[in-house]
């Protein structure tokens, strides 16, 4: 695993990372296995709920540290006016898919 934008913010992401990697593991069988709507909706609600109680609060710990640590870094001002000048105020189009390669 990589390290953070700040040392003393790898820990959080180290423990970030594997409690997400954990939980996302036991996310992705048995939603595919889910057969109605019904089923995936409880099962998404369910795993959302999971999430939020083991990874919730280490996530919020580490946002928080590199939020600090790129405040610190005087990166926040690169960041403002990367923003101001190229704003992204909705997702770029997608690119079609040519069905008919030549």
């Amino acid at each position: 695993m990589a390290h953070s934008l700040s040392d003393e913010c790898t820990p959080l992401k180290r423990e970030y990372d594997s409690c997400f990697n954990a939980w996302f593991e036991g996310y992705l069988e048995p939603a595919v296995n889910a057969t109605t709507p019904e089923q995936r909706l409880k099962y998404s609600q369910d795993k959302a709920a999971e999430y939020e109680r083991n990874c919730g609060k280490i996530w919020n710990q580490y946002r928080e540290c590199v939020q600090k640590a790129v405040k610190d870094k005087g990166l926040d001002v690169l960041l403002e006016q990367a923003r101001a000048e190229n704003p992204l105020k909705e997702p770029p189009p997608a690119t079609p898919v040519d069905k008919n390669p030549a």
